[in-house]
């Protein structure tokens, strides 16, 4: 296995990739946002995820206002080099999502899971 730094594919998808959070502790997916490759620079080089803001197309370190940045842990990437999953430790209180709960997945949507188990047959 080679420590080589794997290339990230920013092309497949107009220049961003997705960014996964997870809390490393407890495993909770924590939110999702975009890097472009200087915001994945910028991560690399602080320590702390930074994004690229596609509604204020700016470089958005989070939790740089609140207190609650996400200092990484552990960085990989998936088999395809185009999406980054973020394993992190939130300073502050917690609270990453922008509407004061820990996580961002925090609205259910109905699943009939009859439906899975009767097409699994």
């Amino acid at each position: 296995m080679s420590n080589e730094m794997p290339k990230i594919d920013f092309e497949k998808s107009d220049g961003l990739v997705p960014g996964i959070v997870q809390d490393a502790k407890t495993g909770e997916v924590l939110m999702l946002g975009f890097l472009n490759p200087t915001s994945y620079e910028k991560t690399l080089e602080s320590g702390y995820v930074t994004f690229w803001s596609r509604t204020r197309q700016k470089l958005w370190m989070k939790g740089e206002s609140s207190g609650n940045r996400l200092r990484i842990l552990s960085a990989a990437t998936d088999c395809d080099n185009d999406t980054l999953l973020f394993r992190v430790e939130v300073e502050g209180d917690g609270l990453v999502c922008h509407e004061g709960t820990v996580s961002c997945f925090t609205k259910a949507l109905a699943v009939d899971a009859s439906k899975t188990e009767a097409a699994r047959g």
